[in-house]
């Protein structure tokens, strides 16, 4: 990551006004002793572990009150699987969006979507879109595949152990898959796909997850694996490690379009042409256009995928409905496309192949995110693939509606219109 010499001058420059090189220097070495005192560690909560650490932390009984409510206080117990050093929980405002429509393999009906975010303007886009779809008569979405993948890492001598070991380690799946099942009642072990460097190899293995997102299952599962390896490959590696980067866990990465992970979806619609020109004020051709256009400006900057926002909305309904709001990461990956059809309507499509989603587990069970699912009616068993398709249909709702806004010149009025006011205190 380079920086032009001329900026560095400049950012030079603006800091040696009000100090001298020796100064900045000593600012940034190491200082030692006089530490601020240690936070009590754990995850047990207590009303005495809450006490103590804020006491630590010297803050005032304002902010005290803020963060650690008589309602928090009251559910704190709810909580323990789901943090350490817990002082209190955050509140954000959660809006609706909805009806949206969905026709789907798993999710039938129409559904008001929670929208947990700050941003101003968001949840009446997403609004805007849903309903646009519903008039039309709802989204066609469809579970594609899925799978969860942890891949872990081995290093040995060269390259004759490697190959040895791969030898080994493919006669041995179904070992690995026994050994993988008996750390979960709902986790499937459904395939593996070996990666060679040097002399280095990636076993990726590949998930089905019932109802959970999935994310811990995996790693225990794979874990076993490594310990089997470790008890019983006679080819021994000189080190290895359960995760080494190449499952594309919470990042964005080339691969993505290549398989799945987490659950691959799809949804579609058709707008008549002048439902577009009534909801959205525009034409079917001129959001193809700025389609086109915004395509290969994402193109021209490097982007994983063609799309236009998918990240906020999966971010407002991840953390209304308790999902791992960092595998918004992976899962805002996919492709939007728009066409006119050859009647003159616009049709459109979005696809995400890694929606890490699931309706148990993790940070579904928490009352505020529960009752989130709730309202969807998708909470529990049985419907995660329901949730995925409905994620897909949200993320079409988005698309329309924001390239509809940038398309009709409107985008730039509706944020002055709905995130015109200023923060408390600015």
């Amino acid at each position: 990551m380079s920086t032009h010499y001329r900026h560095a001058n400049d950012y030079l420059t603006q800091l040696l006004r009000s100090q001298t090189l020796e100064q900045l220097t000593q600012q940034l070495e190491a200082k030692y002793g006089d530490n601020a005192p240690k936070l009590p560690r754990g995850s047990r909560l207590t009303a005495d572990s809450v006490n103590r650490r804020w006491q630590v932390l010297n803050a005032t009984e304002e902010v005290q009150s803020v963060l650690a409510d008589r309602q928090t206080l009251e559910q704190m117990d709810c909580y323990r699987h789901n943090i350490e050093n817990f002082i209190g929980t955050v509140k954000l405002p959660v809006g609706v969006a909805g009806a949206l429509r969905v026709n789907g393999l798993f999710a039938q009906g129409d559904y008001y979507i929670p929208l947990a975010t700050t941003e101003a303007a968001l949840v009446a886009s997403y609004n805007r879109g849903t309903q646009l779809i519903t008039e039309a008569g709802g989204c066609t979405a469809m579970l594609l595949n899925e799978g969860v993948s942890r891949a872990p890492g081995f290093a040995f001598r060269n390259l004759p152990e490697v190959g040895q070991f791969m030898a080994w380690a493919i006669a041995h799946q179904e070992n690995f898959k026994q050994v993988a099942e008996s750390t979960t009642q709902y986790g499937k072990l459904t395939d593996l796909r070996l990666t060679v460097e040097g002399n280095h190899i990636y076993l990726d293995f590949q998930f089905t997850t019932g109802d959970a997102a999935g994310q811990n299952m995996v790693t225990i599962a794979t874990q076993a694996i490594c310990d089997y390896i470790q008890a019983n490959s006679p080819i021994q590696p000189q080190y290895s490690f359960v995760e080494a980067n190449l499952s594309g866990d919470k990042k964005a990465s080339a691969q993505s379009f290549l398989s799945v992970r987490g659950k691959k979806v799809a949804a579609e619609v058709t707008l008549p042409a002048e439902l577009v020109q009534k909801r959205l004020h525009t034409t079917p051709e001129h959001m193809v256009n700025y389609w086109r256009m915004s395509a290969i400006g994402g193109t021209l900057t490097g982007t994983i995928g063609v799309q236009g926002h998918y990240a906020n909305g999966l971010a407002a309904l991840f953390i209304a409905c308790g999902q791992d709001a960092a595998c918004v990461a992976e899962s805002a990956i996919g492709v939007t496309r728009f066409e006119v059809t050859p009647d003159g309507a616009l049709y459109a499509s979005v696809t995400l192949p890694n929606l890490i989603v699931g309706t148990v587990g993790g940070g579904t069970g928490l009352p505020s995110q529960k009752a989130c699912l709730d309202i969807l009616g998708l909470a529990g068993s049985g419907n995660a693939k329901a949730f995925a398709e409905v994620c897909a249909g949200l993320l079409l709702a988005g698309e329309l509606s924001i390239i509809g806004a940038l398309s009709s010149g409107e985008f730039t009025r509706a944020h002055q219109r709905l995130a015109r006011g200023k923060a408390p205190g600015v």
